[in-house]
């Protein structure tokens, strides 16, 4: 897999220098793992089922179990209007508004 992050993400979470950043794809209080919802993460720790995407800025990781719901090659960009980021690809939009979590701080 792979995760292309435009010059507005770069900017906005080069900042961000300590942790890893994760997609984290939450399901509580969802129903149904199906229904689940992208979230951008940054933590301190890398989880026993993490797995490294490819990317043009830094690493990130996702939990293996979870990686079915991701495209193959996906975009994160940074909406500044609404202090918020989407995750994208070619054949559709993942999460139009992604919260990013900063559990560090």
């Amino acid at each position: 897999m792979n995760l292309h992050f435009t010059d507005r993400a770069i900017e906005r979470l080069e900042k961000e220098q300590n942790g890893f950043l994760k997609l984290n794809y939450d399901i509580e209080d969802c129903g149904c793992v199906v229904n689940g919802v992208t979230q951008l993460v940054l933590d301190s720790e890398v989880g026993d089922y993490d797995l490294e995407l490819e990317t043009n800025f830094r690493p990130v990781l996702v939990q293996k179990q979870y990686k079915v719901f991701f495209d193959e090659n996906m975009k994160l960009d940074y909406l500044p209007k609404y202090h918020c980021f989407m995750l994208k690809s070619d054949n559709e939009i993942l999460n139009p508004r992604m919260r990013y979590i900063n559990r560090i701080s």
